[in-house]
């Protein structure tokens, strides 16, 4: 069996694809991503096959108030985790890196890999920076690395991602709720489906940049009604201005892998809603 290393295992992604994996041995990093010596000592005493970086500061509201500590996190670690590798992991197959979708602009378009960058937050800087840092110091190695830009995930149940908050704002003693910063398009995923690509590009052993999205738009205000029907609530929006943020699956789509729109009902029934 593969030896595949993963840091951020205990993020909702990192649990996810641990829980759902038949075909590696995970061994997780449990260090502090931003010290060099935690993560040479865990390189070192493991020659791994492939790599699954997961480990990043992601909240939008926790970057915004702490960019030092993101800027650490996400960038910082990442540069001593490819350095470490280079060091004492040479042979190391497959490097996957969990990016995002904030490093496009909002678009009414699909967001095709190879359009202009444009981070809309600071998350996405942060991951921008770590993408060039990557390719940058692989591109001439014979490691295969993957960057994945993963657009939104549904089922992040912490209380500063967007299912989370939804519900907290609408589960309360009042009868109407106003809802702002609503009139927004994306596109989800769950983690499962996320953890199932991967795999699937691991065995292909791509490389490059692609992105990790279901190519078709989900409206917010829909899923707030869904979720405020559950609740016996009625919504009042005040509408902002619109935005969207969808994949272009071209390249998945070539490779043979169809993602299915997300169905809002089905997925609030999974996460007990």
């Amino acid at each position: 069996m593969l030896k595949c290393g993963i840091t951020g295992s205990k993020g909702n992604l990192g649990k996810t694809f641990t829980k759902n994996n038949k075909i590696f041995r995970l061994i997780p990093f449990k260090g502090d991503i931003t010290k060099k010596k935690d993560i040479d000592k865990w390189i070192q005493a493991n020659q791994f096959d492939l790599i699954i970086h997961f480990a990043a500061l992601v909240p939008i509201k926790k970057v915004t108030k702490n960019y030092k500590k993101a800027f650490k996190t996400n960038y910082i670690g990442t540069t001593h985790l490819v350095n470490s590798i280079l060091k004492y992991n040479k042979k190391l197959n497959w490097f996957f890196f969990a990016s995002t979708s904030h490093v496009y602009p909002f678009k009414n378009t699909q967001s095709k890999e190879s359009y202009s960058l444009k981070p809309i937050s600071k998350y996405g800087k942060t991951k921008l920076l770590a993408e060039k840092y990557i390719i940058k110091k692989f591109k001439k190695t014979k490691i295969v690395y993957c960057i994945g830009r993963i657009f939104s995930i549904f089922d992040n149940r912490g209380k500063d991602f967007f299912l989370k908050s939804l519900v907290n704002k609408i589960n309360t003693k009042e009868d109407t709720i106003t809802l702002t910063n609503m009139n927004h398009y994306r596109d989800f995923l769950t983690t499962k489906q996320i953890s199932s690509v991967i795999i699937e590009l691991f065995k292909k052993r791509y490389k490059g940049t692609i992105n990790i999205g279901s190519g078709k738009k989900t409206d917010l205000k829909k899923i707030a009604r869904v979720v405020a029907d559950r609740f016996k609530k009625k919504l009042l929006f005040k509408n902002n201005k619109v935005t969207c943020s969808v994949s272009s699956n071209i390249k998945l789509n070539k490779m043979g892998i169809k993602l299915k729109k997300l169905n809002i009902s089905k997925e609030l029934n999974f996460l007990g809603l």
